[in-house]
């Protein structure tokens, strides 16, 4: 049986499982106003040198560890979020391969629901 349609805070009604236009538009704009005060790449540590070093860690590791996927390495995670600390953002202990859907989807949804300020997310 389908689940019911629900109600925006615009008011307009939605389907089950999706979002209003409205809610789109907030996102986006809540996201750029995020990226508007975000350092760049390069100022975050991930100039030239952590591209050199990524490229070498996944000639070595180039499949994803992540539980039963297996799949080409492409993203170099860190274990631990360096959050700025360059000692754990170059300690390659802390470093695992992932592929892209697992770093995105499943790592940041461990993230989120873990508090991923509050110890290790080793997988």
């Amino acid at each position: 049986m389908p689940r019911p349609p629900h109600i925006c805070t615009c008011g307009k009604t939605v389907a089950h499982g999706e979002r209003c236009k409205c809610q789109i538009a907030r996102t986006r704009a809540r996201n750029r106003r995020h990226d508007a005060t975000r350092p760049s790449a390069a100022r975050r540590g991930y100039g030239n040198k952590w591209r050199t070093a990524r490229a070498a860690f996944l000639a070595i590791h180039d499949r994803c560890t992540w539980p039963g996927c297996g799949a080409p390495a492409t993203v170099v995670d860190h274990v631990v979020p360096h959050r700025g600390d360059e000692r754990l953002f170059w300690d390659q202990s802390n470093w695992q391969p992932l592929c892209t859907h697992c770093h995105s989807n499943k790592k940041q949804q461990l993230e989120t629901s873990a508090g991923a300020s509050s110890g290790s997310l080793t997988l």
